[in-house]
């Protein structure tokens, strides 16, 4: 029974500790109190405009512009990207796609939400949404599962009537990320997060001549940095469930041996 006890405390500190660790592990989606958001959107990949994710940045262009923004995605988090595009007044119908690039630049598909939206004639403004699988630590080479890494977003018209061709537009950009913990784990960790100018970093430290690298590293990272790939709350729940199993094992013992002999009385007595 004292083993038992202390068998039921130990599981009790460790809930404990595991409800803390989850709450912490949840990203806050207030802005980020340093710095502002951006206002301006890139054209082009190499000229994205980066911004952080749980900030709302806006820019202004024109119908048939691409517009270009970048942000960072970690292990274990699924991206939601929402865009708005406000229309001017007079306006012929519309049709607003928003497209997400891993930091290889491929194409990643959304798991759900309006991708593409036609704005019709006079329409105020349209919105579309894109919700990105889960980001994974790691993946076979022939996949396209996201990784960890500089994500790329681009907002554009597509099929635009030529009367509608550079008519003023605004756009607004925001990214949230859920949290999905050790559910989404998996073995092995990417050596670099897939951001702009790692491999010529790599090459310089390694030549150890900072002068050689041409590229930039991206400028914008997770606020805690980037994961190391190992640790996930799955730890956790693992070890809370071995405690259970040699509490079943004890109990299961003390229920099946049955009660104690009695003493044999000494010889002679």
């Amino acid at each position: 029974m004292r083993i038992t006890r202390v068998l039921s405390t130990t599981l009790l500190a460790l809930g404990l500790a595991a409800a803390p660790a989850a709450a912490d592990s949840t990203p806050s989606a207030s802005p980020s109190e340093e710095g502002s958001a951006p206002t301006t959107a890139g054209t082009s990949f190499r000229t994205a405009t980066e911004v952080d994710q749980g900030r709302t940045a806006t820019a202004s262009g024109s119908a048939g512009d691409y517009l270009y923004w970048s942000f960072p995605a970690d292990t274990g988090q699924r991206p939601t990207v929402r865009a708005k595009v406000k229309l001017p007044a007079e306006h012929a119908g519309q049709t607003w796609q928003v497209d997400v690039y891993d930091g290889l630049r491929r194409r990643q598909s959304c798991q759900y939400g309006a991708q593409t939206r036609t704005a019709a004639p006079g329409t105020a403004s349209v919105e579309l949404a894109c919700v990105l699988r889960t980001v994974r630590a790691w993946s076979e080479p022939w996949a396209n599962d996201p990784l960890p890494g500089t994500y790329y977003v681009r907002l554009t018209v597509v099929g635009l009537k030529t009367a509608d061709l550079g008519l003023p537009v605004g756009a607004e950009l925001r990214v949230d990320s859920k949290d999905i913990g050790g559910a989404a784990a998996v073995d092995g960790s990417l050596a670099e997060p897939l951001v702009p100018g790692i491999a010529a970093k790599s090459s310089a430290e390694e030549e150890e001549d900072d002068s050689s690298a041409s590229a930039v590293l991206s400028s914008i990272e997770p606020d805690d940095g980037w994961s190391s790939g190992w640790w996930t709350d799955r730890w956790v729940w693992t070890g809370i469930g071995g405690v259970l199993a040699a509490l079943a094992g004890i109990g299961g013992y003390a229920l099946t041996r049955g009660p104690r002999r009695p003493g044999q009385v000494p010889p002679g007595a």
